[in-house]
Protein backbone atom coordinates (compact mmCIF):
# COMPACT_ATOMS: atom_id res chain seq x y z
CA UNK A 1 0.00 0.00 0.00
CA UNK A 2 1.35 3.49 -1.01
CA UNK A 3 1.21 6.10 1.17
CA UNK A 4 0.56 8.66 -1.71
CA UNK A 5 -2.51 6.51 -2.52
CA UNK A 6 -6.42 6.28 -2.26
CA UNK A 7 -6.28 3.30 -0.27
CA UNK A 8 -3.58 4.46 2.53
CA UNK A 9 -6.14 7.53 2.44
CA UNK A 10 -8.72 5.31 3.65
CA UNK A 11 -6.91 3.11 5.77
CA UNK A 12 -5.10 5.61 7.75
CA UNK A 13 -8.52 7.65 8.81
CA UNK A 14 -9.78 3.89 10.15
CA UNK A 15 -7.06 2.67 11.77
CA UNK A 16 -6.95 6.09 14.07
CA UNK A 17 -10.57 5.76 15.11
CA UNK A 18 -10.66 2.12 16.13
CA UNK A 19 -6.87 3.06 17.73
CA UNK A 20 -8.12 5.89 19.64
CA UNK A 21 -11.99 5.38 19.76
CA UNK A 22 -12.21 1.46 20.60
CA UNK A 23 -9.31 -0.27 21.64
CA UNK A 24 -7.86 2.93 23.29
CA UNK A 25 -8.66 1.60 27.05
CA UNK A 26 -6.66 -1.67 26.47
CA UNK A 27 -3.11 -1.45 25.86
CA UNK A 28 -2.43 -4.43 24.38
CA UNK A 29 -5.87 -4.45 21.90
CA UNK A 30 -4.02 -1.19 20.88
CA UNK A 31 -0.86 -3.23 19.97
CA UNK A 32 -3.13 -5.93 18.67
CA UNK A 33 -4.74 -3.94 16.36
CA UNK A 34 -1.56 -2.37 15.59
CA UNK A 35 -0.69 -6.06 14.37
CA UNK A 36 -3.56 -6.50 12.01
CA UNK A 37 -3.16 -3.16 10.80
CA UNK A 38 0.53 -3.99 9.92
CA UNK A 39 -0.21 -7.08 8.28
CA UNK A 40 -3.03 -5.89 6.04
CA UNK A 41 -0.73 -2.55 5.16
CA UNK A 42 1.54 -5.14 4.03
CA UNK A 43 -0.55 -7.72 2.51
CA UNK A 44 -2.00 -5.64 0.49
CA UNK A 45 0.64 -5.58 -1.96
CA UNK A 46 1.37 -9.62 -1.71
CA UNK A 47 0.09 -11.41 1.34
CA UNK A 48 2.28 -14.59 0.84
CA UNK A 49 5.49 -12.89 2.06
CA UNK A 50 3.32 -12.08 4.99
CA UNK A 51 4.84 -15.82 6.34
CA UNK A 52 7.95 -13.92 6.18
CA UNK A 53 7.75 -11.36 8.22
CA UNK A 54 5.57 -14.35 11.03
CA UNK A 55 8.40 -16.33 11.32
CA UNK A 56 11.18 -14.29 11.49
CA UNK A 57 9.13 -12.32 14.59
CA UNK A 58 8.73 -15.99 15.97
CA UNK A 59 12.72 -16.90 15.74
CA UNK A 60 13.80 -13.72 16.93
CA UNK A 61 11.02 -13.42 20.06
CA UNK A 62 12.29 -17.60 20.74
CA UNK A 63 16.00 -16.66 20.79
CA UNK A 64 15.07 -13.53 22.82
CA UNK A 65 13.41 -15.49 25.43
CA UNK A 66 16.27 -18.18 25.43
CA UNK A 67 18.77 -15.88 25.83
CA UNK A 68 17.68 -14.54 28.97
CA UNK A 69 17.52 -18.09 30.37
CA UNK A 70 20.76 -19.49 29.40
CA UNK A 71 24.15 -18.11 30.50
CA UNK A 72 26.46 -20.67 29.33
CA UNK A 73 28.18 -18.64 26.67
CA UNK A 74 28.80 -20.97 23.71
CA UNK A 75 24.72 -21.65 23.47
CA UNK A 76 24.47 -18.13 23.77
CA UNK A 77 26.36 -17.49 19.90
CA UNK A 78 24.64 -20.56 18.74
CA UNK A 79 21.29 -18.82 20.04
CA UNK A 80 22.24 -15.51 18.33
CA UNK A 81 23.99 -17.02 15.02
CA UNK A 82 20.77 -18.98 14.64
CA UNK A 83 18.99 -15.33 14.40
CA UNK A 84 21.72 -13.84 12.07
CA UNK A 85 21.38 -17.05 9.86
CA UNK A 86 17.66 -17.13 9.63
CA UNK A 87 17.41 -13.28 8.68
CA UNK A 88 20.24 -12.90 6.61
CA UNK A 89 19.48 -15.50 4.84
CA UNK A 90 16.34 -14.71 3.76
CA UNK A 91 17.90 -11.73 2.91
CA UNK A 92 20.53 -13.19 1.30
CA UNK A 93 17.98 -15.95 -1.19
CA UNK A 94 15.75 -12.90 -2.25
CA UNK A 95 17.69 -10.52 -2.74
CA UNK A 96 21.34 -11.76 -4.23
CA UNK A 97 20.76 -15.56 -4.76
CA UNK A 98 20.67 -14.49 -8.39
CA UNK A 99 23.38 -11.95 -8.36
CA UNK A 100 26.20 -14.85 -7.05
CA UNK A 101 24.79 -17.15 -9.29
CA UNK A 102 25.42 -15.03 -12.32
CA UNK A 103 28.77 -13.93 -11.06
CA UNK A 104 29.69 -17.76 -10.40
CA UNK A 105 28.64 -18.28 -14.27
CA UNK A 106 30.36 -15.53 -15.16
CA UNK A 107 33.58 -16.35 -13.42
CA UNK A 108 33.80 -19.61 -14.46
CA UNK A 109 33.29 -18.41 -18.77
CA UNK A 110 36.21 -16.29 -17.97
CA UNK A 111 38.40 -19.20 -17.52
CA UNK A 112 36.83 -20.47 -20.33
CA UNK A 113 34.41 -23.49 -18.13
CA UNK A 114 30.98 -22.96 -19.53
CA UNK A 115 28.32 -23.87 -16.95
CA UNK A 116 24.80 -23.97 -16.97
CA UNK A 117 22.60 -23.23 -14.14
CA UNK A 118 18.93 -21.83 -14.06
CA UNK A 119 18.23 -18.65 -12.66
CA UNK A 120 15.15 -18.16 -10.27
CA UNK A 121 12.18 -15.72 -11.00
CA UNK A 122 12.62 -14.50 -7.59
CA UNK A 123 10.38 -11.87 -6.31
CA UNK A 124 12.04 -9.43 -3.48
CA UNK A 125 9.97 -9.14 -0.96
CA UNK A 126 9.32 -5.64 -0.36
CA UNK A 127 10.73 -3.81 2.90
CA UNK A 128 12.74 -7.12 3.57
CA UNK A 129 16.04 -5.06 4.10
CA UNK A 130 14.17 -2.70 6.62
CA UNK A 131 12.38 -5.49 8.64
CA UNK A 132 15.34 -7.81 9.20
CA UNK A 133 17.86 -5.57 10.53
CA UNK A 134 15.40 -4.06 12.67
CA UNK A 135 14.36 -7.22 14.39
CA UNK A 136 18.54 -7.77 13.95
CA UNK A 137 19.02 -5.28 16.56
CA UNK A 138 17.06 -6.52 18.83
CA UNK A 139 18.25 -10.31 19.00
CA UNK A 140 21.90 -8.49 19.29
CA UNK A 141 21.27 -6.15 21.92
CA UNK A 142 19.47 -8.77 24.33
CA UNK A 143 22.81 -11.02 22.99
CA UNK A 144 25.08 -7.72 24.74
CA UNK A 145 23.02 -7.29 27.36
CA UNK A 146 21.59 -3.91 26.16
CA UNK A 147 17.91 -4.93 26.22
CA UNK A 148 15.64 -6.88 28.00
CA UNK A 149 13.92 -9.49 25.92
CA UNK A 150 10.13 -9.29 25.90
CA UNK A 151 7.44 -11.55 27.23
CA UNK A 152 4.73 -9.89 25.84
CA UNK A 153 4.80 -11.87 22.10
CA UNK A 154 1.92 -8.80 20.63
CA UNK A 155 4.34 -5.75 21.62
CA UNK A 156 7.33 -7.41 19.81
CA UNK A 157 5.04 -8.35 16.65
CA UNK A 158 4.18 -4.45 16.76
CA UNK A 159 7.97 -3.52 16.67
CA UNK A 160 8.87 -5.98 14.27
CA UNK A 161 5.55 -5.21 12.08
CA UNK A 162 4.87 -1.43 12.93
CA UNK A 163 3.23 -0.56 9.07
CA UNK A 164 4.19 3.53 9.10
CA UNK A 165 7.87 2.35 8.91
CA UNK A 166 7.43 -1.23 8.17
CA UNK A 167 8.89 -1.20 4.56
CA UNK A 168 11.49 1.48 4.26
CA UNK A 169 12.54 2.83 7.43
CA UNK A 170 13.05 4.23 9.68
CA UNK A 171 15.18 1.01 10.63
CA UNK A 172 14.30 1.24 14.23
CA UNK A 173 16.52 -0.14 17.26
CA UNK A 174 14.69 -2.35 19.93
CA UNK A 175 16.20 -0.02 22.73
CA UNK A 176 14.25 3.05 21.40
CA UNK A 177 10.90 1.64 19.95
CA UNK A 178 10.09 -1.72 21.64
CA UNK A 179 9.68 -0.32 25.45
CA UNK A 180 6.80 2.83 23.44
CA UNK A 181 4.61 -0.62 23.20
CA UNK A 182 4.40 -0.92 26.72
CA UNK A 183 3.78 2.02 27.70
CA UNK A 184 -0.02 3.53 27.58
CA UNK A 185 -1.02 5.94 24.93
CA UNK A 186 -2.91 8.82 25.03
CA UNK A 187 -3.78 11.36 22.16
CA UNK A 188 -1.84 14.30 22.32
CA UNK A 189 -3.23 16.93 20.08
CA UNK A 190 -0.32 18.69 19.70
CA UNK A 191 1.89 15.74 18.50
CA UNK A 192 -0.62 14.72 16.17
CA UNK A 193 -0.86 18.24 14.33
CA UNK A 194 2.89 17.90 14.16
CA UNK A 195 2.72 14.74 12.50
CA UNK A 196 0.04 15.79 10.22
CA UNK A 197 2.37 19.03 9.29
CA UNK A 198 5.45 16.39 8.36
CA UNK A 199 3.26 13.81 6.67
CA UNK A 200 2.45 17.32 4.80
CA UNK A 201 5.62 17.91 3.79
CA UNK A 202 6.71 14.24 3.04
CA UNK A 203 4.15 14.17 0.56
CA UNK A 204 5.32 17.45 -1.54
CA UNK A 205 8.55 15.76 -1.41
CA UNK A 206 7.58 12.86 -2.84
CA UNK A 207 4.41 14.00 -5.14
CA UNK A 208 5.68 17.48 -6.18
CA UNK A 209 9.66 16.93 -6.24
CA UNK A 210 10.72 13.11 -6.70
CA UNK A 211 7.95 12.01 -9.04
CA UNK A 212 8.10 14.80 -11.32
CA UNK A 213 12.38 14.47 -11.06
CA UNK A 214 11.83 10.69 -12.13
CA UNK A 215 9.85 11.41 -15.40
CA UNK A 216 12.80 13.36 -16.48
CA UNK A 217 15.80 11.44 -14.86
CA UNK A 218 14.18 7.93 -16.12
CA UNK A 219 13.65 9.88 -19.93
CA UNK A 220 17.58 10.95 -20.08
CA UNK A 221 19.02 7.73 -18.06
CA UNK A 222 17.04 5.33 -19.88
CA UNK A 223 18.35 7.10 -23.30
CA UNK A 224 21.30 8.63 -22.18
CA UNK A 225 23.09 7.10 -25.39
CA UNK A 226 21.40 9.70 -27.38
CA UNK A 227 22.01 12.49 -24.91
CA UNK A 228 24.46 15.28 -24.61
CA UNK A 229 26.84 15.83 -21.81
CA UNK A 230 24.74 19.03 -20.34
CA UNK A 231 21.87 16.96 -20.62
CA UNK A 232 23.25 14.41 -19.03
CA UNK A 233 24.20 16.42 -15.30
CA UNK A 234 20.43 17.75 -15.45
CA UNK A 235 19.56 14.28 -15.46
CA UNK A 236 21.74 13.65 -12.71
CA UNK A 237 20.81 16.48 -11.08
CA UNK A 238 17.23 15.48 -11.71
CA UNK A 239 17.67 11.97 -10.08
CA UNK A 240 19.22 13.73 -6.71
CA UNK A 241 16.53 15.21 -6.35
CA UNK A 242 14.15 12.36 -6.94
CA UNK A 243 15.98 9.77 -4.55
CA UNK A 244 16.02 12.31 -1.65
CA UNK A 245 12.52 13.51 -2.28
CA UNK A 246 11.50 10.08 -2.66
CA UNK A 247 12.96 8.36 0.53
CA UNK A 248 13.32 11.33 2.85
CA UNK A 249 9.54 11.74 1.89
CA UNK A 250 8.59 8.39 2.58
CA UNK A 251 10.46 8.89 6.35
CA UNK A 252 8.46 11.73 6.89
CA UNK A 253 5.38 10.43 6.30
CA UNK A 254 6.41 7.38 8.02
CA UNK A 255 7.95 9.59 11.15
CA UNK A 256 4.45 11.74 10.74
CA UNK A 257 2.00 8.52 10.97
CA UNK A 258 3.48 7.47 13.61
CA UNK A 259 3.00 10.62 15.56
CA UNK A 260 -0.43 9.93 14.97
CA UNK A 261 -0.73 7.10 17.14
CA UNK A 262 1.45 8.33 19.69
CA UNK A 263 5.10 7.17 18.92
CA UNK A 264 8.38 8.89 18.17
CA UNK A 265 10.72 7.16 15.62
CA UNK A 266 14.25 8.59 14.52
CA UNK A 267 14.69 11.56 12.59
CA UNK A 268 16.05 9.78 9.41
CA UNK A 269 17.07 12.92 6.97
CA UNK A 270 18.89 16.07 8.36
CA UNK A 271 19.05 18.04 5.07
CA UNK A 272 21.94 15.83 3.88
CA UNK A 273 22.26 18.31 0.35
CA UNK A 274 23.66 21.20 2.73
CA UNK A 275 26.67 19.51 3.74
CA UNK A 276 29.96 20.71 4.32
CA UNK A 277 31.80 17.46 3.77
CA UNK A 278 31.02 13.86 3.19
CA UNK A 279 31.31 12.48 6.49
CA UNK A 280 28.80 15.08 7.53
CA UNK A 281 26.62 14.28 4.45
CA UNK A 282 26.27 10.26 5.72
CA UNK A 283 25.64 11.58 9.52
CA UNK A 284 22.39 13.48 7.61
CA UNK A 285 22.01 10.62 5.31
CA UNK A 286 19.62 7.88 5.80
CA UNK A 287 21.00 8.32 9.29
CA UNK A 288 19.24 4.93 10.78
CA UNK A 289 21.05 2.42 8.44
CA UNK A 290 24.46 4.53 8.71
CA UNK A 291 24.49 4.25 12.96
CA UNK A 292 23.52 0.47 12.25
CA UNK A 293 26.12 -0.09 10.32
CA UNK A 294 28.14 1.92 12.63
CA UNK A 295 27.38 0.48 15.58
CA UNK A 296 27.06 -2.91 14.94
CA UNK A 297 29.29 -3.87 11.88
CA UNK A 298 32.04 -0.63 12.16
CA UNK A 299 32.79 -0.30 15.80
CA UNK A 300 33.18 -4.58 16.46
CA UNK A 301 35.43 -4.57 13.19
CA UNK A 302 37.27 -2.35 15.51
CA UNK A 303 36.38 0.98 14.29
CA UNK A 304 38.80 4.27 13.87
CA UNK A 305 40.95 2.94 16.92
CA UNK A 306 43.24 0.94 15.53
CA UNK A 307 46.14 1.97 12.96
CA UNK A 308 45.74 3.24 9.46
CA UNK A 309 45.39 0.38 7.76
CA UNK A 310 42.54 -1.32 10.13
CA UNK A 311 40.98 2.68 9.78
CA UNK A 312 40.94 2.41 5.49
CA UNK A 313 39.92 -1.60 6.12
CA UNK A 314 36.73 -0.84 7.84
CA UNK A 315 35.62 1.87 6.14
CA UNK A 316 35.72 0.25 2.73
CA UNK A 317 33.93 -2.64 4.49
CA UNK A 318 31.20 -0.68 5.93
CA UNK A 319 30.70 1.79 2.68
CA UNK A 320 30.77 -1.41 0.16
CA UNK A 321 28.56 -3.51 2.60
CA UNK A 322 26.00 -0.75 2.55
CA UNK A 323 26.32 -0.22 -1.21
CA UNK A 324 25.35 -3.97 -0.97
CA UNK A 325 22.61 -3.73 1.05
CA UNK A 326 20.68 -1.32 -1.56
CA UNK A 327 21.11 -3.76 -4.25
CA UNK A 328 22.63 -6.93 -6.00
CA UNK A 329 23.98 -4.82 -8.72
CA UNK A 330 28.14 -4.05 -9.10
CA UNK A 331 26.70 0.00 -9.19
CA UNK A 332 25.89 0.23 -5.78
CA UNK A 333 29.45 -1.56 -4.86
CA UNK A 334 31.21 0.77 -6.45
CA UNK A 335 28.75 3.56 -5.25
CA UNK A 336 29.57 2.49 -1.74
CA UNK A 337 33.70 2.43 -2.76
CA UNK A 338 33.58 5.76 -4.55
CA UNK A 339 32.06 7.01 -1.32
CA UNK A 340 34.35 5.21 0.68
CA UNK A 341 37.17 7.15 -1.04
CA UNK A 342 35.68 10.58 -0.68
CA UNK A 343 35.59 9.70 3.26
CA UNK A 344 39.21 8.51 3.96
CA UNK A 345 41.14 11.66 3.36
CA UNK A 346 38.91 12.98 6.01
CA UNK A 347 39.41 9.99 8.74
CA UNK A 348 42.68 9.87 7.91
CA UNK A 349 43.60 13.25 8.66
CA UNK A 350 40.87 13.64 11.86
CA UNK A 351 38.63 15.86 10.00
CA UNK A 352 36.05 13.56 9.29
CA UNK A 353 33.78 15.26 12.60
CA UNK A 354 34.54 18.87 11.82
CA UNK A 355 31.29 19.63 10.64
CA UNK A 356 28.72 18.65 13.57
CA UNK A 357 26.63 21.98 13.58
CA UNK A 358 24.09 22.65 11.49
CA UNK A 359 25.80 25.13 8.69
CA UNK A 360 25.21 28.59 8.84
CA UNK A 361 23.36 28.36 12.24
CA UNK A 362 21.50 31.46 13.45
CA UNK A 363 22.43 33.00 10.43
CA UNK A 364 20.44 33.42 6.78
CA UNK A 365 23.53 33.09 4.67
CA UNK A 366 26.32 31.07 4.68
CA UNK A 367 29.75 32.09 4.51
CA UNK A 368 31.52 31.91 1.24
CA UNK A 369 33.83 29.36 2.41
CA UNK A 370 30.61 27.21 3.71
CA UNK A 371 28.71 27.70 0.53
CA UNK A 372 31.89 26.68 -1.58
CA UNK A 373 32.17 23.50 0.64
CA UNK A 374 28.40 22.60 0.23
CA UNK A 375 28.57 22.62 -3.86
CA UNK A 376 32.06 20.70 -3.87
CA UNK A 377 30.06 18.02 -1.55
CA UNK A 378 26.95 18.63 -3.59
CA UNK A 379 28.99 17.51 -6.64
CA UNK A 380 30.81 14.59 -5.62
CA UNK A 381 27.60 13.34 -4.54
CA UNK A 382 25.32 14.02 -7.83
CA UNK A 383 28.85 12.22 -9.25
CA UNK A 384 28.32 8.90 -6.92
CA UNK A 385 24.55 8.93 -7.60
CA UNK A 386 25.33 8.13 -11.17
CA UNK A 387 26.42 4.76 -10.27
CA UNK A 388 23.44 4.26 -8.04
CA UNK A 389 21.39 4.82 -10.60
CA UNK A 390 22.86 3.48 -13.52
CA UNK A 391 21.67 -0.05 -15.18
CA UNK A 392 25.38 -1.15 -15.33
CA UNK A 393 29.30 -0.26 -14.90
CA UNK A 394 29.62 0.11 -18.86
CA UNK A 395 26.15 2.39 -18.67
CA UNK A 396 27.68 4.34 -16.03
CA UNK A 397 31.26 4.88 -17.48
CA UNK A 398 29.38 6.05 -20.43
CA UNK A 399 27.28 8.22 -19.06
CA UNK A 400 30.27 9.31 -16.86
CA UNK A 401 32.15 10.19 -20.32
CA UNK A 402 29.61 12.20 -22.31
CA UNK A 403 29.37 14.54 -19.49
CA UNK A 404 32.89 14.98 -19.90
CA UNK A 405 33.29 15.48 -23.54
CA UNK A 406 33.05 18.79 -25.36
CA UNK A 407 28.78 18.49 -25.66
CA UNK A 408 28.97 19.63 -22.17
CA UNK A 409 28.43 22.91 -23.06
CA UNK A 410 26.12 22.32 -25.72
CA UNK A 411 22.59 23.79 -24.45
CA UNK A 412 20.70 20.68 -23.12
CA UNK A 413 18.46 18.80 -25.55
CA UNK A 414 15.39 16.96 -24.67
CA UNK A 415 11.80 16.14 -24.86
CA UNK A 416 9.37 18.38 -22.77
CA UNK A 417 12.36 21.04 -21.61
CA UNK A 418 9.46 23.25 -21.10
CA UNK A 419 8.08 21.08 -18.19
CA UNK A 420 11.39 20.49 -17.52
CA UNK A 421 12.17 24.28 -16.37
CA UNK A 422 9.22 24.26 -14.05
CA UNK A 423 10.35 21.56 -12.47
CA UNK A 424 13.76 23.21 -11.73
CA UNK A 425 11.59 25.94 -10.11
CA UNK A 426 10.01 23.89 -7.88
CA UNK A 427 13.31 22.14 -7.08
CA UNK A 428 14.49 25.86 -6.22
CA UNK A 429 11.35 26.45 -4.23
CA UNK A 430 12.44 23.37 -2.60
CA UNK A 431 15.87 24.62 -1.69
CA UNK A 432 14.93 27.39 -0.54
CA UNK A 433 12.30 25.80 2.23
CA UNK A 434 14.78 23.14 2.89
CA UNK A 435 17.40 25.79 3.73
CA UNK A 436 14.78 27.96 5.72
CA UNK A 437 13.71 24.94 7.93
CA UNK A 438 17.09 23.54 8.12
CA UNK A 439 17.51 23.95 12.13
CA UNK A 440 14.24 21.93 12.29
CA UNK A 441 13.39 18.17 12.65
CA UNK A 442 11.67 19.07 9.28
CA UNK A 443 11.60 21.77 7.11
CA UNK A 444 8.10 23.31 7.57
CA UNK A 445 8.55 22.13 11.61
CA UNK A 446 8.76 25.61 12.72
CA UNK A 447 7.71 27.66 9.91
CA UNK A 448 4.95 29.78 10.35
CA UNK A 449 4.01 28.79 14.30
CA UNK A 450 4.24 32.68 14.80
CA UNK A 451 2.38 33.77 11.81
CA UNK A 452 -1.55 34.30 12.11
CA UNK A 453 -3.77 31.72 11.63
CA UNK A 454 -4.94 32.94 8.27
CA UNK A 455 -1.22 33.39 6.98
CA UNK A 456 -0.15 29.70 8.34
CA UNK A 457 -3.34 27.97 6.65
CA UNK A 458 -2.59 29.65 3.63
CA UNK A 459 0.67 28.03 3.64
CA UNK A 460 -0.57 24.79 4.37
CA UNK A 461 -3.18 25.25 1.47
CA UNK A 462 -0.87 25.90 -0.99
CA UNK A 463 1.28 23.01 -0.27
CA UNK A 464 -1.91 20.93 -0.71
CA UNK A 465 -2.68 22.96 -3.99
CA UNK A 466 0.76 22.13 -5.37
CA UNK A 467 0.51 17.98 -4.17
CA UNK A 468 -2.81 18.41 -6.32
CA UNK A 469 -1.77 20.47 -9.19
CA UNK A 470 1.56 18.47 -9.81
CA UNK A 471 0.72 15.18 -8.42
CA UNK A 472 -1.25 12.55 -11.13
CA UNK A 473 1.79 10.26 -11.93
CA UNK A 474 1.84 8.11 -8.87
CA UNK A 475 5.04 6.16 -8.70
CA UNK A 476 6.18 3.66 -6.40
CA UNK A 477 8.64 4.66 -3.85
CA UNK A 478 12.68 3.53 -4.31
CA UNK A 479 13.27 2.10 -1.67
CA UNK A 480 10.50 -0.20 -2.19
CA UNK A 481 13.39 -2.58 -4.53
CA UNK A 482 15.68 -2.28 -1.96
Amino acid sequence: MLFNSLDFAIFLPIVFVLYWFVTNKNLKLQNLLIVVASYVFYGWWDWRFLSLILFSTIVDYTVGRKLRTTEDQSKRKILLWTSILVNLGFLGFFKYYNFFLDNFIAAFSFFGKEITVNSLNIILPVGISFYTFQTLSYTIDVYKRKLEPTKDFIAFSAFVSFFPQLVAGPIERATHLLPQFYKKRTFDYAKAVDGMRQILWGLFKKVVIADNCAEFANQIFNNSADMNGSTLVLGAIFFTFQIYGDFSGYSDIAIGTSRLFGFDLMQNFNFPYFSRDIAEFWRRWHISLSTWFRDYLYIPLGGSRGGTWMKVRNTFIIFIVSGFWHGANWTFIVWGALNAIYFLPLLLTNNNRNNLETVAQGRYLPGIKEFSLMVLTFGLTVFAWIFFRAENIGHAMAYISEIFSSSLFEIPNFAQKGDALTVLKLICLFILIEWIGREGQYAIEKIGLKWNRIMRHLMYYSIILLIIWFGGNEQQFIYFQF
